[in-house]
């Protein structure tokens, strides 16, 4: 289980600037979900994208510190790592993961790990480097996306996904060029059993330069709920946003 942040601006911007001073308790969730850290920044206009990621504990980590504090972007996805049982913590199973123009965080776990293989396509799965099902989760939403488009792509994997596979949550982050996409998909009864009510929960705020979504579980007073089994679609060019249903 992991934690899940991303914004996207009109300028570029750090994390601290984007989220806002409420940042240091996100990352102190990291005491918890301790097995990895990453951060992918893709910039609209520029093209240009980062990708840091370490298995170690973000709030420890000078390197985080520096990465969330000074690398500005308008658009970046951060995560922070609780491995699943029995899933190594490394550097090649931390996220996120990037590929082909897209970045991906997930939150959650499908089983078993290998339950997407047969249904990559042949030209993704010999990208895999990693053990986790949240890889192949990624690259089964590419796999859809190559076939219908991106935002049909994404609901149309999503969908399959909640029809034919055992689960616990598929929250997920995806982010290109053009847009920025938060699933919300989990059953709320698969929490693990020390979390409270609403861990799988996220929420967004928008103001007029830039909006931001993250997973519960810090001080999100002001912020919009983003409902269980709906996709947020948002054109970085614009900020425009919808919010679909699965």
């Amino acid at each position: 289980m992991c934690r899940l942040l991303g914004y996207v601006s009109l300028k570029p911007e750090s994390f601290a600037q984007a989220v806002g001073e409420k940042l240091p308790e996100f990352v102190r969730l990291s005491s918890v979900h301790c097995d990895g850290w990453g951060v992918a920044t893709f910039d609209h206009d520029s093209q240009e994208s980062l990708l840091m990621r370490a298995p170690e504990i973000a709030q420890e980590s000078p390197t985080f510190q520096e990465t969330i504090s000074t690398v500005k972007t308008d658009g970046a996805l951060l995560h922070l790592r609780w491995a699943t049982l029995g899933i190594a913590v490394s550097k090649e199973n931390t996220h996120p993961f990037i590929s082909h123009g897209y970045s991906f965080t997930h939150n959650g776990a499908i089983h078993p790990a290998t339950a997407l293989d047969s249904v990559i396509s042949q030209k993704f799965k010999s990208e895999i480097q990693g053990e986790t099902d949240s890889e192949r989760y990624f690259y089964f939403i590419l796999s859809h996306i190559e076939k219908h488009g991106l935002v049909e792509g994404v609901l149309s994997a999503v969908r399959e996904i909640k029809e034919n596979y055992d689960f616990s949550s598929i929250n997920a982050m995806l982010m290109t060029d053009s847009h920025f996409i938060t699933i919300c998909e989990h059953d709320p009864a698969r929490k693990p059993d020390w979390a409270l009510d609403g861990y799988y929960d996220l929420y967004y705020k928008f103001n007029d330069g830039d909006l931001v979504v993250a997973s519960s579980g810090w001080d999100q007073a002001g912020w919009k709920n983003l409902p269980n089994h709906h996709v947020l679609v948002v054109e970085r060019a614009t900020l425009n946003q919808q919010v679909l249903a699965l």
